[in-house]
């Protein structure tokens, strides 16, 4: 506890002193007082003074983006942080205002060395370190060329030799004047710029990608895929979707167990339960937990089961109750009732107009038509990335799994993609339809397979937050419930809330509760990005993350 609040404090007062170095510099009295007193105290040349200001400027901002670093317990953010302050402690030397920002600097270099023992997390497997020195060249020599090819073309200044034309371009990387004597203020000005400019956004995205949160691109490999098959059980209905291949997997000591992740946004995001025996969770939960640690990564997993939820609470994990699954009984599934109207008359108004509904394990579907289907299912999709983290599998035609078919004069309107659920159950993985078919294909084809499957267990879409849409509707709601739901219901209108809950409510299933494990409330809005991202609902702009994920 003690740590978390060392560097909590740690991160503030970096920030702290970050903004104070800005405001030296860009506040007119600090920038005055920089220039003024630095001359008349330690007898500086003008342009001295000037470097001094691109020094301070550039720490400054640079001390602002490792806080996040630092908040982190990143080693790598701790070291930079150390060489920052002191860097601006010794620019603040001599100047009256050292009770400010010079103060505000050197204490944090105390800090920061008598907290080092908090600061030992690892950079993350892909690191920026090359990029970041291959970046930082880039921009320094591009600023001395453009420079030096300036000082060679102009007239206005007097004859430079090659080894003078070079030092004035290199001094300029940092505000300071070399040996040119220009005749016209507006050439000194431009080279002034152009060295300013380069210098410090070499240094600021040399910092940039040194510190970023880079996410490894995960891929499972067919070993680990195998061994995660061994684990599968009948527990889980969402166990199968663990065999995707863009996770990390680590099991515990003794294989009985293991947890798959992806790291997104700094968040090492699960999905549903750990496999295996659930006697063996604990283990495969301290690998997990020791390679977040490891690598500063937040530890949270969406969509695990009540069970999952109190062996995460066991580990210190806060947990939040975020929707239900539907799970329908096969052996109770009817279309008989005034409930299941609805869906009846769908399903009778489709059959008249002349749909067919063919299932089909994925082995019997021929590879040429599994082909067309999965281009059918892209160009259905209705948006650019693939939806779908903790229930989706990411790829069709998947040995073991259930293909469902609608089809109209010859043509495939409509296709469901069912994974297994152990020997005994199905769970929902695709659904799609063409956008012209009729409504009421998709309450054809699923109900076709209730009624016809061997499977006990079929486990449908998964619906956010259904308990706060439901009491938000009862009669004698209070006013925070009503509100909710109608917060809910307004979101709908993007990421199908409300239209999901009452799509699997239609076939009258079980509702199954889910929950979300994270470590606590500040944890909250990181650990919401990374779901939002991994359920392909929104997050960083895609030009980002594929910046992100390169090496």
């Amino acid at each position: 506890m003690a740590g978390a609040t060392s560097v909590l404090v740690i991160t503030w007062v970096t920030r702290l002193a970050g903004l104070l170095a800005l405001v030296s510099v860009l506040v007119p009295a600090g920038r005055r007082t920089l220039r003024g007193h630095v001359a008349e105290w330690l007898e500086l040349p003008h342009e001295a003074t000037v470097g001094a200001a691109t020094v301070v400027l550039v720490t400054g901002v640079l001390l602002m983006l490792l806080a996040t670093g630092l908040k982190r317990r990143k080693r790598r953010a701790w070291q930079l942080a150390v060489a920052a302050a002191v860097l601006l402690t010794v620019s603040h030397l001599g100047l009256r205002h050292v009770l400010g920002a010079g103060l505000v600097s050197l204490a944090l270099l105390i800090a920061l060395i008598a907290t080092r023992r908090y600061f030992i997390a690892l950079p993350d497997p892909v690191t920026g370190r090359w990029r970041a020195i291959r970046v930082f060249l880039q921009l320094v020599l591009a600023g001395i060329a453009i420079n030096f090819a300036l000082l060679s073309f102009a007239r206005a200044l007097d004859p430079l030799g090659v080894g003078d034309r070079l030092l004035q371009s290199v001094l300029a990387l940092v505000g300071v004047s070399g040996p040119a004597v220009f005749h016209t203020l507006w050439l000194e000005d431009l080279s002034a710029a152009v060295g300013v400019l380069f210098g410090i956004s070499a240094v600021l995205l040399a910092a940039y990608f040194l510190l970023r949160s880079a996410e490894p691109a995960p891929e499972l490999t067919d070993d680990e895929v195998e061994r995660l098959r061994a684990l599968l059980d009948e527990r889980d209905s969402l166990g199968y979707f663990a065999l995707r291949r863009d996770k990390f997997v680590v099991f515990s000591k003794s294989g009985k167990a293991a947890v798959t992740y992806r790291v997104i946004a700094g968040v090492a995001l699960c999905s549903a339960d750990p496999l295996g025996d659930p006697e063996a969770w604990p283990g495969a939960i301290e690998e997990y937990l020791d390679v977040c640690r490891r690598y500063a990564w937040t530890p949270a997993t969406m969509g695990c089961s009540e069970l999952g939820a109190t062996v995460w609470a066991r580990f210190g994990l806060e947990v939040l109750e975020i929707g239900d699954e539907a799970v329908v009984d096969t052996d109770t599934f009817t279309l008989d009732g005034r409930v299941m109207r609805g869906v009846r008359q769908a399903v009778s108004r489709t059959k008249r107009a002349g749909y067919t509904v063919q299932i089909r394990k994925a082995e019997d579907v021929p590879e040429g038509e599994l082909d067309e289907l999965r281009t059918l299912a892209a160009t259905w999709r209705g948006t650019d990335n693939e939806r779908g983290f903790s229930m989706a599998l990411g790829r069709m035609g998947d040995p073991g799994s259930v293909l469902v078919t609608a089809e109209h004069d010859g043509a495939v309107r409509g296709v469901l993609q069912f994974v297994p659920w152990g020997e005994k159950g199905l769970s929902l993985d695709v659904m799609r339809r063409d956008r012209t078919a009729d409504n009421g294909v998709n309450e054809l084809m699923i109900s076709e397979l209730l009624l016809t499957t061997p499977a006990q267990h079929v486990s449908l879409n998964f619906a956010a937050f259904r308990a706060v849409l439901e009491q938000g509707q009862r009669i004698g709601a209070g006013p925070v419930a009503r509100l909710s739901a109608k917060t809910l219901r307004f979101f709908s209108r993007w990421i199908q809330i409300e239209t999901l809950y009452r799509f699997n409510a239609k076939f009258q299933p079980r509702w199954v509760p889910r929950y979300l494990a994270y470590p606590a409330a500040r944890d909250l809005p990181r650990v919401g990005v990374a779901v939002f991202e991994a359920e392909g609902l929104g997050g960083r702009p895609s030009r980002l993350l594929r910046a992100l994920r390169r090496t």
